[in-house]
């Protein structure tokens, strides 16, 4: 389980107004980018989209889809190319699990704080003043999450269009001409390397981890399915008893209900969002805070503890989307489901290189001051089809690529 829950009370870290930190330390993040995750190559499309938002004068809102832990230090990288830099929103843990100093840094190139287990009515006036004033573009992940699967956009949470509307409201009463828009951005990362290579020795420790000899002689497609097999089949054994019958799905959202319907019966009075993040993060607010406060008896303590790490089980269950490595067995949904079962084995996930990332951002959705009442919002729907489509299209181009190289490949010889 990742250190993502802080047992202390939560303190506000606000913007950061200059930007000589910004402009000092920008030059760095391609090194950076390379050395700490791999990324070793990038590509913008639709800059001229971004670059008239801000020639306007408009609060822009910048939502990319959150498939990698290196998605921020993108931005950053983006915030070079148009010349501005950025504000983001950031998780609370960003400034403390990895002590002060980087905590500090986050702050100074841009980031500030959000309590994800509590309202946060600091952050949400921050992010809404900045979009109001048309400070700096803010950089906000719709998903919540980092989710592993570049090809699959997870359902988006309510607060990107709530703050987008609020900014909306704030500067349509302070008379300003200027609009807020929202921009989609599409991060669609490729992998240059040899996947088989690359991965190898972390199915071969994984094997070891279950006690299995390595199953190298199996194709790598099949070797993967059955490790995602087993590592189910534990989780069931540990909390149903017995590996469960039936379909891969139903047996992931069986294991997930098992999880979350009992807190949900102690915490929200039996109450069930749409979705698993959501699910998720009603139980963190209900339950977090009085272990923030640090009054609780130890047992009471521990047994909150245990129900947050099923919370987050649960929630990583749920970023296994049905048939997403059988339906196209790219070399990129392959390593991210291998990623996924070491980070969830370990904590942590080794960096495979070399990768591409390609970025495209979309054309603005304006922001309205209000939402239509009894209907589903506009504007965040406007938002998920904008990304769907944009990584729908990235995702055909790469494909039509790489059989453009292996029909070039096979070419016989002398032919033109």
């Amino acid at each position: 389980m990742h250190n993502i829950v802080i047992d202390r009370p939560y303190r506000f870290v606000p913007p950061y107004r200059g930007t000589l930190w910004v402009r000092l330390l920008g030059w760095l993040l391609p090194r950076q980018l390379r050395r700490l995750w791999g990324v070793e190559s990038h590509e913008f499309r639709g800059l001229d989209h971004l670059r008239q938002s801000l020639d306007a004068g408009h609060g822009i809102l910048l939502a990319p889809n959150h498939c990698r832990p290196s998605d921020a230090m993108v931005m950053g990288i983006l915030s070079r190319a148009v010349r501005r830099p950025f504000y983001a929103m950031a998780s609370a843990h960003v400034f403390t699990a990895n002590g002060r100093f980087y905590g500090w840094l986050a702050n100074r190139l841009g980031a500030f704080s959000v309590n994800r287990w509590g309202l946060d009515r600091e952050a949400l006036k921050a992010a809404t003043t900045i979009l109001a004033h048309a400070e700096r573009p803010l950089v906000l992940f719709p998903e919540g999450h980092i989710t592993r699967t570049n090809d699959h956009l997870y359902g988006l949470l309510g607060g990107t269009s709530f703050i987008a509307r609020s900014a909306a409201r704030e500067r349509e009463k302070r008379g300003d001409r200027g609009k807020v828009v929202v921009h989609p951005v599409a991060l669609k990362y490729v992998f240059r390397g040899d996947v088989e290579r690359s991965i190898g020795p972390v199915l071969d420790a994984i094997e070891m981890r279950c006690t299995w000899q390595k199953q190298t002689s199996m194709p790598i497609y099949e070797r993967v399915v059955k490790l995602g097999k087993a590592m189910l089949s534990l989780k069931e054994i540990e909390y149903l008893g017995e590996p469960q019958p039936g379909t891969i799905p139903a047996r992931l959202e069986r294991l997930i209900d098992h999880l979350l319907t009992p807190l949900e019966a102690e915490w929200s009075g039996g109450r069930r969002q749409p979705s698993v993040a959501e699910r998720a993060k009603v139980l963190r607010m209900a339950i977090v805070p009085d272990l923030a406060d640090g009054d609780l008896a130890p047992a009471e303590r521990e047994r909150r503890l245990r129900q947050l790490a099923d919370i987050y089980l649960a929630q990583q269950l749920a970023l296994y989307p049905a048939d997403y490595i059988a339906s196209d067995p790219t070399p990129e949904r392959i390593l991210e489901t291998v990623e996924r079962f070491e980070e969830d084995l370990t904590a942590s996930a080794r960096v495979h290189r070399p990768m591409h990332v390609l970025v495209q951002v979309g054309p603005p959705l304006e922001a309205s001051a209000d939402r239509p009442r009894g209907a589903d919002d506009p504007l965040l729907g406007q938002l998920e089809q904008h990304l769907r489509l944009m990584l729908g299209g990235l995702a055909a181009e790469v494909r039509a690529e790489r059989a453009s190289h292996v029909s070039a490949a096979i070419r016989p010889f002398g032919s033109r």
